[in-house]
């Protein structure tokens, strides 16, 4: 089977091109008017230290040190009471690249505006940062309880997608809509993202049946059909979605969300004519929108059709600006078509950027599976050559294929060769130090990564990939936790990181430090590594219901769970009941 790029079920990316999403402005930091202009009267007067701080966050916003701006406006604003400067302070520290400062900042402006949405919203944007989606909708549903507009049905979608843990989510929405005053306006908000936590969460009746509920008093709100058409698709039931769709569109004639709706359930009942005819209209209103392009072509590949696919994506090459992934698509159908030169030629054409190495992947593997191994390793020898800047990158690429392949001795001549042209290549001696690990060498695992470390120290994945080795596989927990905590202190949201911290702490014997971490992690990037590591971690702190329950979930989700099985090997009493 040729590669196929992941395209997703709904065409996220076209509606959210569509979608008329209410968002905080942001804007530019010289162009907004002096706080001191609003600012409360200041009683005290105005000493030499209150001028000179101000004076120095205001020069230091205007030559961009926008960190140190952050912390002189919160100083005055903690002084003066001043939501303007506080104001001001989250907004240097939303440039600042300091995401504690910020939250620090946010947190404080909530404190001197309760009332405010925005640092409700900024709030709720950080704790979706960082995976605590239950932090999140807190924020969210704290909004809703003043008035506000909280948007939860889209911090509903977005959960959905990240694949956040949905059950606890849902039990705070029930308990909101339980508390809650239904004459509020944005209540059926909460009734439409409590109805998508139920579709999703396997509870299809319960969020029909809400639904239902919302049709005699908001039968002309648009986002009632936009969800019942979402819901329609998600179950497979087209029909249902094109109807939905159609009455959207009788209510908000000018909504495209609902036209692309349409086009998908159409694609699904098989009838492609009508869904270039609204794609089509679609096209027309947005004239020289490339990214719509791309969506719509994606819709199409997802439902097998490259055919029209193509269509939309031609038109693209020929500008001076194609989009990469424009090359990329098309590279894909002429694959499926059996083109396979002619997929080379679009792959080829990918420019050095996001799409770069997808490209040669799908490259290579498309001229081994058509038995032309030696033509691949010509491709990317030459690909290395044309892109001096992503020569190790290539040839990491290489070395994997290779060994897939079962050809490990040319694996390790080529990964030989290219460290001997370029010794310091941290990118090839992490691949060396994670072969050496897997062919269970840890002392030369532990020569490349050091070497990693003495020429870049704050290599985050090193340290971290080195300092868990210690941790895991030898009695050097306390130097292998120390190279953790520097991994941490460079990259503290890294789930693979928090996954280690954790990890480590169980360890040393400090379990109610270990979770956590581990729920950070595990909340950030469900893994069964992390969840095997939770689950002990929680049986050792005497909540074996949830440790269970966490296997049980495990066992669920990931089809391969190595980590896991080995812990229930050790720790049979592990294991959930039938």
């Amino acid at each position: 089977m040729p590669a196929r790029l992941p395209l997703t079920a709904v065409t996220a990316s076209a509606a959210l091109l569509l979608a008329a999403c209410q968002s905080t402005a942001v804007t530019p930091f010289a162009e907004r008017e002096d706080p001191l202009a609003s600012a409360p009267p200041i009683e005290r007067g105005l000493d030499a230290d209150g001028l000179a701080t101000l004076m120095t966050a205001e020069f230091a916003g205007q030559r961009g040190d926008y960190r140190t701006a952050s912390q002189g406006y919160l100083a005055m604003a903690e002084r003066y009471q001043s939501i303007a400067l506080i104001e001001r302070a989250a907004l240097a520290a939303r440039f600042s690249d300091d995401p504690e400062l910020f939250e620090t900042t946010a947190r404080r402006w909530r404190e001197l505006a309760p009332e405010a949405e925005a640092p409700a919203r900024l709030l709720s944007g950080l704790a979706m940062q960082r995976g605590d989606w239950q932090d999140g909708l807190d924020q969210r549903l704290a909004l809703a309880r003043r008035g506000g507009h909280a948007e939860l049905t889209n911090f509903v979608e977005q959960a959905i997608d990240a694949g956040a843990n949905l059950p606890p989510l849902l039990d705070k929405l029930l308990e909101h809509l339980e508390v809650v005053d239904t004459s509020r306006t944005q209540h059926h908000d909460a009734v439409l993202a409590t109805a998508l936590l139920e579709a999703a969460s396997g509870q299809p009746s319960r969020a029909q049946q809400r639904l239902d509920g919302l049709d005699d008093s908001h039968a002309e709100l648009p986002e009632l059909w936009l969800t019942r058409a979402r819901l329609a698709l998600d179950r497979g039931d087209a029909a249902a979605a094109r109807d939905a769709s159609r009455r959207g569109l009788e209510v908000s004639p000018d909504d495209g969300r609902f036209i692309l709706m349409l086009a998908q359930s159409e694609l699904m009942l098989g009838n492609v004519e009508a869904a270039e005819a609204q794609t089509d209209t679609l096209l027309e209103r947005h004239v020289g929108s490339g990214d719509l392009r791309l969506a719509l072509a994606q819709l199409y590949l997802d439902e097998d059709y490259p055919e029209p696919a193509r269509r939309l994506l031609l038109p693209l090459i020929s500008a001076d600006d194609t989009p990469a992934l424009a090359f990329t698509l098309l590279g894909a159908i002429a694959e499926e078509e059996g083109e396979v030169d002619n997929a080379l030629l679009y792959y080829r054409q990918v420019p050095s950027g996001e799409h770069f190495l997808q490209a040669r992947l799908f490259a290579t593997r498309m001229l081994i599976e058509a038995d032309r191994l030696p033509d691949a390793r010509a491709f990317l020898r030459i690909e290395r050559l044309r892109h001096s800047d992503q020569a190790a990158s290539l040839a990491a690429l290489e070395v994997e294929l290779l060994e897939q392949h079962g050809l490990d001795a040319e694996a390790d001549a080529l990964l030989e060769q290219q460290l001997d042209e370029t010794p310091d290549s941290d990118e090839l001696l992490y691949l060396r130090a994670m072969r050496a690990f897997n062919a269970g060498d840890l002392a030369a695992m532990e020569r490349d990564l050091q070497r990693i470390i003495d020429n870049e120290p704050n290599h985050a994945m090193a340290l971290n990939a080195l300092g868990y080795t210690l941790v895991d596989l030898t009695e050097r927990t306390a130097e292998g936790m120390e190279l953790v905590e520097r991994a941490y202190r460079l990259a503290p949201d890294n789930p693979a990181i928090l996954d280690s911290m954790g990890w480590g702490y169980h360890r040393l014997g400090d379990d109610e430090r270990a979770l956590l971490y581990l729920e950070r992690a595990y909340a950030s990037m469900p893994d069964q590594e992390i969840a095997a590591h939770l689950a002990e971690v929680l049986w050792e702190l005497g909540r074996e219901q949830e440790a269970r329950e966490l296997i049980r979930e495990a066992y669920a989700r990931f089809e391969e769970r190595p980590v896991v099985d080995e812990l229930l090997e050790r720790r049979p009493e592990l294991a959930p009941p039938p």
